[in-house]
């Protein structure tokens, strides 16, 4: 969860998202570095006396700048492509969910289990308890059991969506008449927000995400209990 003035990512709650933020603060050092040396080579040429202005041929500086680039370069590219590839790397998932994006709610589908599907709104700000989050609550909150690999299939009825839960490092876009495929799994029981990341129309901030990791024992009960009330 966010929270003011936070000027980092969210925690971690998936390997994935622990991947990521590992990945981000490598690259960002290299940036640091890269932004120093320029700007300690601009301050040379500010304040030296540039003595050597004839020199037409300079091949060690040019093979400098030449290979240390590329050497930077992949420093960047094989961990990227490493986390690209885990990104899209699905073994035998327990539970496949189903996120179907709409003007201007989800609807989940427990593919698993039969006719078990719901509508998840936001809750409107009059109907909040105390302790919840203004335009972040939703009525049914999507119930998952944790330390478990799950499937997410994504689309979308209408217009383009985007299902996104930072702190679980799963964005996907939700495209009408496709099929997106993401991973996700939580270390740890809790409750996950996310939002709708692509401008869908005038309601766009209104379709919030909730997602509740529970125990595999626990989520069996909460199943079996809306299976029967379904009936």
């Amino acid at each position: 969860m966010a929270h003011p003035a936070q000027l980092g990512l969210q925690n971690a709650t998936s390997p994935i998202m622990e991947e990521l933020i590992a990945f981000h603060d490598h690259a960002l050092m290299i940036i640091f570095l890269i932004s120093s040396l320029v700007l300690y080579v601009i301050s040379l040429m500010l304040t030296t006396k540039l003595t050597h202005t004839s020199t037409m041929n300079a091949q060690e500086i040019e093979m400098i700048w030449t290979i240390l680039p590329a050497i930077i370069l992949i420093m960047i590219a094989l961990p990227s492509l490493r986390i690209l590839y885990m990104t899209d790397e699905f073994n035998k998932p327990y539970l496949t969910l189903k996120a179907i994006g709409h003007q201007w709610y989800w609807s989940y589908e427990y593919s698993d289990y039969e006719d078990l599907a719901f509508d998840s709104y936001i809750t409107p700000t009059y109907f909040l308890e105390p302790g919840e989050f203004r335009l972040l609550e939703v009525d049914n909150r999507t119930t998952l059991p944790m330390e478990a690999d799950i499937r997410m299939l994504i689309s979308s009825q209408d217009v383009l969506h985007s299902w996104a839960v930072p702190s679980l490092g799963v964005k996907a876009d939700a495209i009408p008449g496709r099929l997106n495929q993401a991973m996700l799994a939580s270390m740890r029981p809790g409750l996950f927000y996310g939002q709708c990341s692509e401008i869908c129309g005038s309601n766009h901030s209104f379709m919030p995400i909730v997602l509740e990791f529970i125990y595999f024992q626990d989520f069996e009960v909460w199943a079996s209990y809306l299976y029967i009330v379904s009936l």
